[in-house]
C-alpha cells in the first residue's frame, strides 16, 4: 500500500497537470473541427444555421468553377514543389555531405529560408520577379534589350512563380532532414563501395536512397501538408491573380468566410482540404506507429 499509493498520487497530479492541454484539444481542435463538418452540411450563408441540407454545399462547391481552378493549381503546384523541393534538398545534403569547408555556413545559408515566413518570402519574390524592377529590369539594364522574365503577371505562368519562391523556401528544410540521414548511414558501407569499384552516382542510387526511405517519406508528408495549406505565399505574391490564376483552395474558404458571406461554401471547403490532409497523414502515422514497434519488439 506504501508503494501504491505514491504511484498514484503522481499519475494524479500527472493527469491534473495535463487537464488545460486536454481540454483545448478536445474543445479548440475536435470540438471546432465538428462544428465545421456540422455547418458544411447546412444552409449557413453570412451567420450559421441549423437547417440541415445534407451534401448539397459539396455539390456546389465542386460544381463552382473557381474552386476547380483552385484545385488544378494546388495539384500543379504541388507535384512540381513536391518533386522540385526534394530534388534540390537531396542534392544540396549529398555536396554538404561530402565535409566540405564552411559546412556549418552553409548549411545556415541553405536553412535560412525556412526560418521566414511565407508571407516574406512572396514579398521578395514579388519583387523579384516584378517585370518594372525586377529580374527583368536587371537583365535589360545589363543590355539584353529583349529579356523578358514576366511570368507573374501571365495567367498561364503565374503559377510557376509560386513554384520557385515555395521551392526556395522549403529545400533547405528537406536538406537538414536529408543530411541527417545521410550522416546515420554506416562508413563502412563507402568502403565496400569503393572496394568493389562502384561509381559514387550508384551507390547512391541502389544503396543511399532505398536506405534514406525514412527521410523522404518525413520530408514528403511535410511538404505536403504545406501545400495543402498554402495560402500565405499565393497572398502576398500574386493575391490569386491575375484572375483566378494562381488562386488555391485555402484563398477560396477565407475568400467565402470573410468577403462573400457564404459560411456553408466556405466550410465545405475547409472540410474537403481536412480530408485531404488526413488522407496524406494518416498512412504516414499508421506507418510511423508500426515501424517504432517493431523497433521495440
Amino acid at each position: 500500500m506504501r508503494v501504491i499509493r505514491p504511484r498514484l498520487a503522481s499519475r494524479f497530479a500527472a493527469l491534473l497537470g495535463l487537464t488545460p492541454a486536454l481540454a483545448i484539444l478536445l474543445v479548440v481542435y475536435v470540438g471546432c473541427t465538428a462544428w465545421t463538418i456540422w455547418i458544411s452540411m447546412t444552409s449557413s450563408r453570412m451567420l450559421p444555421s441549423s437547417n440541415f441540407v445534407g451534401l448539397r454545399q459539396y455539390e456546389a462547391l465542386f460544381a463552382n468553377e473557381r474552386w476547380q481552378v483552385s484545385v488544378g493549381n494546388l495539384a500543379v503546384f504541388g507535384v512540381l514543389f513536391m518533386l522540385a523541393s526534394i530534388a534540390l534538398g537531396f542534392l544540396l545534403a549529398v555536396a554538404i555531405d561530402q565535409r566540405v569547408r564552411g559546412e556549418n555556413l552553409l548549411r545556415s545559408i541553405f536553412l535560412y529560408p525556412f526560418s521566414m515566413s511565407f508571407i516574406v518570402t512572396g514579398l521578395v519574390w514579388q519583387w523579384l520577379l516584378n517585370p518594372t524592377f525586377g529580374i527583368e529590369k536587371m537583365g535589360r539594364d545589363l543590355g539584353f534589350a529583349d529579356f523578358r522574365f514576366d511570368w507573374i503577371v501571365r495567367q498561364d505562368m503565374v503559377i510557376y512563380t509560386l513554384v520557385f519562391a515555395a521551392v526556395w523556401h522549403a529545400a533547405g528544410l528537406v536538406m537538414a532532414i536529408m543530411l541527417a540521414g545521410l550522416r546515420g548511414i554506416d562508413e563502412d558501407i563507402w568502403k565496400a563501395a569503393r572496394i568493389d569499384g562502384l561509381p559514387p552516382w550508384r551507390v547512391y542510387l541502389s544503396v543511399v536512397i532505398p536506405m534514406l526511405g525514412a527521410s523522404f517519406a518525413t520530408a514528403s508528408v511535410l511538404l505536403a501538408t504545406s501545400v495543402v495549406r498554402l495560402y500565405d505565399l499565393s497572398v502576398a505574391m500574386t493575391n490569386g491573380g491575375p484572375g483566378v490564376a494562381s488562386e488555391v483552395p485555402a484563398k477560396f474558404v477565407m475568400d467565402h468566410l470573410f468577403e462573400r458571406g457564404n459560411l456553408g461554401l466556405a466550410t465545405a471547403a475547409a472540410t474537403s482540404m481536412l480530408i485531404t490532409v488526413a488522407a496524406v497523414v494518416g498512412p504516414w502515422l499508421y506507418w510511423q506507429s508500426r515501424r517504432t514497434g517493431r523497433a521495440h519488439a
